[in-house]
């Protein structure tokens, strides 16, 4: 079940670069979809995968798509006023670096729970449900991708890429990745 923790813990571990999951750029030109792996770095600093994004230059829409370990997602849209953020479990941000880092970039703070509790928490998210209003995703439909927290990070994304009408390249993507 999505909701259950995988026990990454920054506490246990000096070495961040066990995560798993995928980050996906998301490139929308001239009407056209292309989606294109980020390196594993993505997947651990916010920093990293706003770099990333920024360097593909397009003139269209450009945002990433992050899943970590079967437990939540991000999307990072920069933009020339800021990036664009949201995070799909505030609560990863006890265990998690790029949670965090999306946190505090938005200005909140890391939620004050004991790691031990966090499999009692419900996970809820933090940031712009407008992110991608401009593309076509409403921000009512993004909140119910995001409150059926029985589906897996990578399935909530997949319901994001079909709204979208990108799936397809989304799914190519995929199916290139180790996993």
């Amino acid at each position: 079940m999505a909701t259950e923790r995988s026990g990454t813990n920054r506490a246990a571990s000096d070495d961040y670069g066990d995560v798993d999951g995928f980050a996906v750029a998301v490139v929308r030109e001239d009407g056209n979809w292309r989606c294109t792996p980020l390196s594993s770095a993505a997947l651990n600093n916010l920093s990293a995968a706003e770099t990333e994004l920024k360097a593909l230059r397009s003139s269209g829409a450009v945002f990433g798509l992050i899943a970590v370990d079967d437990e939540f997602f991000v999307v990072v849209r920069p933009a020339p006023s800021g990036t664009r953020l949201l995070v799909s479990d505030a609560t990863a941000a006890i265990d998690y670096d790029i949670a965090a880092d999306v946190l505090e970039a938005l200005n909140i703070d890391i939620p004050d729970i004991d790691p031990d509790e966090l499999d009692d928490i419900e996970p809820y998210e933090e940031g712009d449900l407008a992110v991608l209003t401009d593309l076509g995703l409403p921000e009512s439909v993004f909140s119910v991708i995001l409150a059926d927290t029985d589906l897996y990070p990578d399935e909530q994304l997949t319901m994001i890429a079909e709204e979208l009408g990108f799936a397809g390249e989304f799914s190519a993507v995929l199916d290139k990745l180790p996993r």
